[in-house]
């Protein structure tokens, strides 16, 4: 079971590289601690807050060869973004304001430059990787055919061990929480012998497992994870919206509900892998409604930085194609394009909406009535239920449904509520 606090938990999500304008290839490993980048993040706690966030979830900040999963070292800074002193005033900064901080760890797969591997290729023995030199030429596993990119040997006991020590320490530097990267890849045995005993350590702190596909609650049962992220639900989201297909969404939900009994999802429509949400839903009438769905839905929620500004890109299959939706943020709130902040209040109203509601986290939810471009629900719990109104038509739609209008727009007749075309409303 996650730690309390979780129940309240919004993760504002940040890819620190990208976001405070690290490079990501064309550097030679030099150090740059003289520059600080980590504590960019610390001038955007605030932004968090007036968001609704309480959580700053981070991509890699550990030392690596490229663009942060491929770790060379996971107990230092990566020089790029500063030192640990940074960590240490990033760590402060968000706990004064109550935020929580959460790391990712790529314990999946290391660098080629980790030090372990360089030892093991150079000695011919050791029990960290699995290495064939049947042909002469040494040969190691690697994570999805990236060959940079050196898969560990995940029933070695030193590498249970050393993964232990590395989620410890950094817990015991003040962090809240772990993102697990590729944890679909990793037996669930390994994270079973690691997980707990680094809970005993530090009860309060949350495992979340990058998991994109399979079945969620029996990885979550047989790892001793917290949580995993919700695939299915960001793919039928935004796949239910672009092609005008709510039966998609609606099954999903149904799926979701499943996973509820044993777990409660991470939830997004964002992330540093996939396109942005506005990228992908082009017609812009549409996009509130991917949101509306992220925050009143069971789950955790996960923002991706800059989605609350409408942020556009796309993802390519090619060196440095990630780039596009991992970009650098501004200076300051000034620099954002105006046009960005409507998305913004959006946010904030639906997050409003969430914190007055906080049974939200682990509701569950039921299709009430269902077209190809129109769809009602109601999300609930023993005690309480909002019900949500979906319209992707050209026409107006209407519910008999009962309750004031919490959210959206609507409008009320004689104990029917009318939804407008490409709209939306929430009623309580």
């Amino acid at each position: 079971m996650s730690p309390s606090w979780v129940e309240h938990a919004i993760w504002w999500h940040v890819y620190p590289l990208g976001f405070a304008g690290a490079p990501v290839r064309d550097w030679d490993g030099e150090s740059m601690a003289d520059e600080h980048r980590l504590l960019k993040v610390v001038e955007w706690l605030d932004y968090a807050i007036e968001l609704g966030a309480s959580g700053i979830a981070l991509g890699p900040i550990f030392a690596s060869e490229g663009h942060g999963y491929e770790t060379i070292d996971h107990l230092r800074i990566d020089s790029r973004l500063g030192t640990e002193a940074d960590f240490d005033t990033l760590i402060d900064a968000a706990h004064g304001r109550g935020l929580k901080v959460m790391l990712d760890g790529v314990f999946n797969h290391v660098g080629q430059g980790f030090p372990k591997f360089q030892q093991e290729l150079r000695e011919g023995a050791g029990s960290w990787f699995r290495i064939d030199r049947s042909s002469g030429q040494p040969k190691h596993r690697n994570f999805e055919g990236h060959d940079e990119l050196v898969t560990l040997d995940h029933d070695s006991a030193e590498v249970q061990d050393y993964v232990a020590d590395v989620m410890d320490h950094w817990l015991g530097r003040g962090a809240d929480g772990w993102r697990l990267d590729a944890a679909y890849a990793v037996p669930p045995k390994f994270w079973s012998a690691v997980i707990p005993r680094v809970r005993e350590k530090h009860p309060n702190a949350y495992f979340l497992g990058e998991v994109i596909h399979g079945d969620y609650a029996a990885i979550v049962t047989s790892s001793s994870l917290d949580s995993v992220t919700q695939y299915e639900l960001w793919k039928a989201t935004w796949s239910g919206i672009v092609e005008e297909n709510f039966f998609e969404l609606s099954h999903a939900l149904g799926r979701h509900n499943d996973w509820m009994d044993t777990f409660v999802p991470a939830t997004f429509i964002g992330n540093h892998d996939v396109n942005r949400i506005a990228s992908t839903i082009t017609d812009e009438r549409h996009l509130a409604h991917a949101h509306v769905v992220l925050f009143t839905t069971g789950g955790t929620p996960m923002i991706y930085y800059g989605d609350e500004q409408g942020f556009r890109g796309v993802k390519e299959e090619r060196v440095g194609g990630d780039d596009d939706v991992r970009p650098e943020f501004p200076m300051a709130k000034e620099q954002l394009d105006p046009g960005g902040w409507p998305i913004f209040h959006l946010h904030q109203e639906l997050i409003g909406l969430r914190r007055r509601n906080p049974w939200l986290h682990h509701a569950r939810t039921e299709t009430l009535e269902l077209t190809n471009t129109a769809m009602l629900y109601r999300v609930f719990d023993a005690e309480n239920a909002l019900y949500v109104a979906l319209n992707l038509g050209n026409e107006a739609v209407d519910y008999r449904v009962s309750g004031e209008i919490v959210a959206g727009e609507a409008s009320e007749h004689a104990g029917w509520n009318s939804v407008p075309a490409h709209g939306w409303a929430v009623f309580g």
